[in-house]
């Protein structure tokens, strides 16, 4: 019996630290710092005869503000904007080593009617400098370009971890030739840190 009543109390005494409170977490003003990392590989949505097959992986850092008071409380719309900016490094494994690397503009909503478990939607876009030489591609600049889904799950108040799915494509804005890009299928996974 006394341990029964020892898990119980320890149960109570748990679940205000599992209580969960997005309107301070997503509280208009706040920063929010992010690591992630990502694995994609090309995909050859045009049937082309010919494809590079590259494969990747990135590295970035988010830095974020929630520039908005939260809205639609009382919908399924119910969420919170963040806008930032991500310092974005693309490592390409194949065909052969190549690299990207620059600075993204990033926007995500974020669903907040399920509790510590927050479905996001993003979009996200960025210049930067490359060495990558495939049939595809071959510049040293190119814009990438992306779009997804994910969901992060808050592990207190203030840190979440967060995986998703995101549709990328690379291409140099025709400032160079050959330019046909390339499209990707990327997951991504992360951290973010909230300070109110």
């Amino acid at each position: 019996m006394t341990t029964i009543i020892s898990i119980v109390a320890l149960l109570l005494a748990a679940a205000p630290a599992w209580a969960f409170d997005a309107e301070q977490t997503f509280k208009k003003g706040t920063f929010v710092l992010s690591g992630e990392g990502a694995y994609g590989w090309q995909t050859n949505l045009e049937h082309k005869r010919s494809a590079s097959h590259v494969e990747f992986y990135d590295a970035g850092v988010r830095f974020s503000l929630l520039p908005l008071d939260t809205i639609a409380r009382s919908s399924f719309l119910y969420g919170a904007l963040e806008v930032g900016l991500e310092p974005l490094y693309q490592h390409y494994t194949t065909p052969k080593q190549a690299f990207w690397a620059g600075l993204a503009a990033v926007g995500r909503y974020h669903f907040l009617g399920l509790g510590r478990v927050v479905p996001y939607a993003e979009l996200g876009g960025g210049a930067g400098g490359t060495d990558l030489d495939v049939r595809e591609i071959n510049s040293t600049f190119a814009f990438l370009v992306f779009g997804g889904l994910g969901a992060s799950i808050f592990v207190s108040n203030k840190t979440a971890l967060y995986a998703g799915y995101r549709y990328q494509h690379v291409s140099n804005g025709n400032t160079s030739q050959p330019n046909r890009g390339f499209e990707s299928n990327v997951g991504v996974a992360g951290i973010s840190f909230f300070f109110p």
